[in-house]
């Protein structure tokens, strides 16, 4: 069950400026565009906060922004939207890793669906088989990453009843490493491996912890499940938190630029407020809309 990085790292929208709302809003959107541009306007569909999330980061520690352009969004031409220019490939990385992610995630759920549902994931994963190789051809590193992920993320849950460490190191290995080729230095590529390790670390609890009542009712694996404890819930809020708090002591270290007032949303209260809506059994957060 690897997390493949899907809806967690999610800003606070209650708590952003006005301005940097729309700036977060623009992001999301010139990724969007990304994806139609390199893969498909149908790859669209897999546009994520996570990795709107990633390349805000890739942004901010470039400084690779060159201010923001009108236009119209391509599902909705009556629609005014912003795009934020981008003076490198921060985009063209993220949406890499968008549809690099979700093909290996759609390997990953015709290995653990009933046969209904394998039968559609198999319909639509030749699209984003294509789109992978094409993605893997510019950026084979990050293809790699994934792929290694997936198989060691395999390998850890045919043991029996791996440790909490155990089942979500893949993800955090992952994240680690896409973060860390960020850094310039060895001291920058230390403070981002860290960082992105304990985020991923964050992010895979988190979908256990999402999806525990459903492992369970399925039989699927969960590490939670595996917990003795008569207090899980509070077991699951202080093993998150504590993952949040070293991911935020390492975060503090970055030197970022351009968006960190939405980075920071995002560490101090987007994150929290995504763990406090997934522990309290609701799946809506009460920010959560369209973009």
């Amino acid at each position: 069950m690897g997390a493949y990085m899907f809806g967690y790292l999610q800003i606070d929208k209650a708590e952003l400026k006005v301005r940097e709302y729309e700036a977060y809003k623009s992001v999301y959107c010139g990724l969007c565009k990304q994806l139609g541009r390199d893969y498909s306007v149908f790859a669209r569909f897999a546009l994520s906060y996570d990795c709107t999330f990633y390349a805000i980061t890739l942004m901010s520690l470039r400084r690779s922004c060159s201010g923001f352009k009108d236009g119209r969004c391509r599902f909705n031409p009556l629609k005014k939207c912003k795009y934020a220019r981008c003076e490198d490939d921060c985009y063209s990385k993220a949406a890499a890793l968008t549809v690099i992610s979700v093909y290996y995630k759609l390997c990953d759920d015709i290995s653990d669906s009933g046969f209904f549902k394998a039968l559609a994931v198999r319909l639509i994963k030749p699209f984003f088989s294509h789109w992978r190789k094409k993605a893997a051809k510019r950026y084979p590193q990050l293809d790699i990453i994934v792929r290694d992920m997936l198989n060691s993320q395999i390998a850890v849950e045919q043991k029996d009843k791996p440790s909490l460490d155990e089942s979500a190191h893949p993800t955090a290995y992952m994240l680690a490493e896409i973060m860390k080729s960020e850094g310039k230095t060895e001291s920058d590529a230390r403070v981002l491996y860290e960082c992105g390790y304990h985020l991923g670390r964050w992010v895979y609890l988190m979908d256990a912890a999402d999806d525990y009542e459903k492992d369970k009712k399925r039989g699927n694996f969960n590490p939670f499940l595996s917990v003795e404890t008569d207090a899980l819930h509070e077991y699951m809020g202080a093993v998150l938190s504590q993952s949040l708090a070293r991911a935020y002591d390492a975060y503090n270290l970055l030197n970022l630029y351009d968006f960190k007032g939405i980075l920071d949303n995002m560490m101090l209260f987007g994150f929290p407020l995504r763990q406090n809506s997934v522990l309290s059994g609701q799946r809506e957060v009460r920010n959560e809309q369209s973009i």
